[in-house]
């Protein structure tokens, strides 16, 4: 109970640091970097799981609220890119490999899985099932999850002079009571349903296709209010953060570094990646950074909800590397661990 408190009271100091120096995105920003600075220091920290989920349903939401027909009519103009993102995710994997295990030393399961741009639970899990260490694992991708999530504000208002101070949505008080009881029982029904179904990402993904549907028929007009975009960038900003309590000065010196390694390069792929999409015409440079940057999709979500970015192109794109990955990752690593024990 402690560590819960101790987290929710270094969050809000966070948020009240940041809004007061006017910092880029104080719900998201300050509890990562408080609780870091915490967690780092040796405060004990510990997030409800189940009450971070029950934030990220709002994402889905508000996603699900975006894609109205004329929408989704868009989406085959996605095809070129996101056939980008296989492609993408090859690349990651041919590089970061043997990164990990040639130049820092991990085993071949560790390696694999965190080089893997996937879900963090879901690395985590296949890391451990196939034998790799799974603190080492936690570390790298919350490190990934990290810098991607503090680099991009800074880059979106530089180059693009995005506005990181407007609210993500309206006041709750100016959405019909109907429409916000509706996105409720969407975030709730969608979210259970997905987790019943073994869905990934069932907390985003399920409240997603549901309040799509409900959309598409004309139940819903609004997103959800800004109260509860910023509640869901609060959770979040925390969870990032608490993710490196107890972390020991060996593993500052083996995993954090190896992990900020590891951002080098995949910083340098998603440059890569983004100038080919901008130069040959096929999205908007801010469109483009946002969906092809290894971060979590929860994350990326909520950047292009606060910018005013094309939320369904951002989403799509995301979901689609989480979904290779996931199906993918455990039938090439045990096809490469079979292969690398034959003998020579």
């Amino acid at each position: 109970m402690t560590a819960t408190l101790n987290a929710f009271v270094v969050a809000g100091i966070g948020v009240a640091l940041f809004a007061f120096f006017d910092l880029p995105l104080p719900w998201l920003l300050g509890p990562i970097f408080a609780c870091l600075i915490a967690a780092l220091a040796g405060v004990p920290m510990r997030g409800i799981k189940i009450l971070s989920d029950g934030m990220r349903t709002i994402l889905g939401v508000a996603v699900g609220a975006t894609l109205t027909p004329a929408v989704i009519a868009g989406f085959p103009a996605m095809i070129p890119t996101l056939i980008l993102v296989p492609i993408m995710v090859v690349c990651i994997g041919l590089i970061g490999v043997p990164y990990f295990q040639r130049y820092c030393g991990y085993d071949f399961a560790t390696s694999y899985y965190a080089a893997m741009p996937g879900g963090l639970q879901d690395m985590l899990l296949f890391g451990e099932e196939a034998g790799g260490n799974v603190r080492a694992l936690s570390l790298i991708h919350a490190t990934r999850v990290l810098v991607v999530i503090v680099a991009l504000p800074f880059l979106l208002r530089g180059i693009w002079d995005a506005d990181l101070t407007k609210p993500p949505g309206l006041p709750a008080a100016e959405i019909p009571m109907i429409e916000i009881l509706t996105m409720i029982a969407c975030a709730l029904i969608g979210w259970q349903a997905a987790r019943k179904m073994g869905m990934f990402g069932a907390a985003i993904l399920g409240p997603l296709i549901l309040t799509a549907l409900v959309t598409v028929a004309g139940g819903l007009h609004f997103r959800p209010p800004a109260e509860a975009i910023w509640a869901a960038q609060f959770f979040i900003g925390m969870m990032v953060g608490t993710k490196y309590v107890g972390i020991t000065s060996t593993e500052i010196r083996r995993d954090l570094v190896a992990g900020l390694g590891f951002c080098v390069i995949l910083i340098l792929l998603t440059i890569m990646f983004v100038e080919t999409v901008y130069w040959l015409g096929l999205a908007r440079g801010m469109e483009a950074l946002l969906s092809f940057a290894p971060g979590g999709q929860a994350e990326m979500t909520v950047l292009a909800l606060i910018v005013g970015a094309d939320v369904a192109f951002v989403v799509a794109h995301h979901i689609l590397r989480i979904f290779i990955v996931i199906l993918g990752a455990p039938l090439v690593a045990r096809m490469l661990a079979n292969s690398s024990q034959k003998p020579s």
